[in-house]
């Protein structure tokens, strides 16, 4: 896509010519060593000989002013011009062109320009499989950078964490206020690349990254009210070091497994805390919850991966309302619970109690990909008969410590399973084509975060309270209102019983009716007044004096006396405690 003097190059162009210029330069052989013109059955033979022609590569430090700020110091002699030295270079037309281009311009192309020109006249000096772990993840982030530079009202980029060898977890947000939570604004994630070697969701996640600047800047209304409502974070890779073990095979060599894990051999969808297994533990104690589970300490007594832990603290640091994670190997939409509710079961239906809600968002994407809906659609091995290309993940197979049910379970965040097709590496040439395919689907998945109810919690004096819990009737799952008092949460139409409670203050129920078709959440505020505190300290309803439950009364409600030195054994065990017991303290 080109613009006046934008010039800009999707990962898929970069990488090709990056990848040439390093093969053309013959470092696919190693830079010192003498370049062989023959097949390896004939070498083993003794009938290979180098040309007499081919000449000695020579590394050397980079010390081109031109190039010399790039992300690599060592250089290769002769370079792909055919110049033996530095000094060759720059008395060349080639580096005089590049020059006087950045000068003319005052650098407004140089990006694009010095990338492609600089590969030219100072190529990278390393072999070839390790020029590409260098040069990926660069390209990545060039993409993420030119992309936040180029809309940089609408977006920036920023780091979550760092993989195990040391490379940034870049993310890149678009919302009309770049870096702040506004108020009532819901927030959605969409991260790819989770497994390594399964490549398509990064490369949709680059694409959709640009699709997103450059539409808006073309004044695209659909795009434009997406990116004014809702504040979109993108993390295309989450897992770099194995996707540079993926890529160093390339399409055609990769398997099923190489690269999948991350640099401790991890996988990183098997790598967070099982909460599922303490829900079920524990589903049966009344006042147990399906939500917030803290994380057990013998967790961190295990591995624990740079990235996961970086993903953690990230999704607990922003108040997601729902979620997205691109795979390869299938072509389906899977949801939580992840594993199954019978522990010798490999395929059992676990439903979450958001059960319809996580079909809803399911058949969001489904229904608008070009042909994961259809059952008549070839798999890549399940099988999907009558489901619509969406089933429950436990019911597909089961397996602990995945990502979906973390996000659950610990947070407010409803999270789908995106498995974009069967191969999990493909061609160059597919990309493009996968990215029309899913286009649809990533817009429509985004824009569903704006159903079911939102609103703030206040105060009686207006301010917002943090961490109230907004309750549906009929649904064990709450979700807690962020800094400022602001909450969103997902629900189908129908009729429903809301209530806002929090500590120390008063409970407020409400009743809402949500139509079939919804264009924006429904606004459901609440305003909680604090409690009156009595001689023992508890807190209390206010009640006229001589009511039933006024202290020191028998009708007094024995959840609000003064607890027994033994209560606190009960509650800290998990334990519903014996309120029976308190009638005759």
């Amino acid at each position: 896509m080109r613009s006046g003097c934008h010039i800009t190059m999707d990962t898929t162009e970069y990488k090709m010519v990056l990848a040439v210029l390093i093969l053309l330069n013959g470092l696919s052989i190693g830079c010192c060593a003498p370049q062989s013109f023959c097949e390896p059955e004939e070498e083993a033979l003794g009938k290979c000989h180098n040309s007499p022609a081919a000449e000695k590569p020579v590394c050397i430090d980079m010390n081109l002013a031109y190039c010399n700020d790039l992300d690599y110091s060592r250089t290769i002699f002769p370079n792909i011009l055919g110049h033996q030295s530095r000094q060759e270079v720059e008395s060349g037309p080639e580096y005089l062109l590049l020059s006087v281009i950045h000068g003319l311009l005052n650098g407004e192309c140089s990006p694009d320009i010095r990338l492609l020109g600089c590969s030219v006249l100072a190529p990278l000096s390393r072999r070839f499989n390790d020029s590409i772990t260098v040069i990926l993840p660069l390209l990545l982030r060039y993409v993420l950078k030119r992309t936040a530079a180029k809309c940089s009202h609408i977006s920036r980029t920023y780091s979550i964490g760092r993989s195990v060898e040391g490379k940034d977890l870049l993310a890149i947000e678009f919302t009309d206020t770049p870096g702040v939570h506004e108020l009532l604004e819901p927030e959605v994630k969409l991260v790819g690349n989770m497994h390594g070697n399964e490549v398509l969701g990064r490369q949709l996640l680059l694409y959709l990254a640009q699709y997103l600047c450059s539409e808006y800047l073309l004044g695209n209304r659909r795009i434009q009210t997406l990116v004014n409502t809702t504040r979109i974070h993108i993390l295309a890779s989450m897992n770099p070091d194995g996707y540079d073990l993926a890529a160093a095979e390339g399409h055609e060599l990769n398997g099923w497994t190489v690269g999948r894990t991350n640099g401790q051999n991890l996988d990183l969808n098997r790598n967070f805390p099982d909460l599922t297994s303490i829900l079920y533990r524990n589903r049966r104690i009344r006042q147990f919850r399906t939500d917030h589970i803290p994380i057990p300490d013998s967790y961190w007594f295990g591995k624990v991966a740079p990235e996961t832990y970086a993903v953690m603290k990230w999704i607990r640091s922003v108040p997601f309302v729902q979620s997205a994670s691109l795979h390869g190997g299938e072509l389906v939409i899977s949801y939580p619970f992840d594993f199954s509710r019978h522990i010798h079961e490999e395929r059992m239906f676990s439903p979450t109690p958001d059960e319809q809600v996580f079909k809803q968002l399911a058949r969001t994407y489904a229904d608008a990909h070009a042909s994961m809906a259809d059952n008549n659609t070839e798999r890549c091995g399940a099988s999907f008969i009558r489901s619509g290309g969406i089933i429950n993940g436990a019911q597909w197979y089961s397996f602990p410590g995945g990502m979906s049910d973390f996000n659950y379970l610990h947070t407010n965040c409803l999270e789908i399973t995106v498995e974009l097709g069967c191969d999990k590496f493909p061609a160059e040439v597919e990309l493009y084509p996968e990215w029309l395919r899913n286009k649809e689907a990533l817009l429509s998945f985004m824009e569903s975060v704006h159903r079911g109810i939102k609103g703030v919690v206040k105060d009686e004096e207006g301010y917002g309270i943090k961490g109230a819990s907004i309750s549906v009737r009929g649904i064990r799952k709450d979700v807690t209102t962020a800094e400022d008092g602001d909450y969103w949460r997902l629900l189908n139409s129908g009729t429903y019983i809301v209530t806002a409670s929090a500590k120390g203050y008063s409970k407020v129920s409400k009743r809402i009716r949500l139509p079939a078709h919804m264009d924006k959440a429904g606004r459901v505020d609440f305003l909680l007044k604090k409690f009156q505190h009595y001689g023992n300290g508890e807190p209390g309803e206010p009640r006229e004096p001589g009511e039933p439950g006024m202290e020191g009364e028998p009708g007094m409600d024995p959840e609000r006396r003064e607890k027994p030195w033994w209560w606190n054994y009960f509650s800290q065990a998990g334990f519903s405690a014996p309120t029976w017991l308190l009638r005759n303290v």
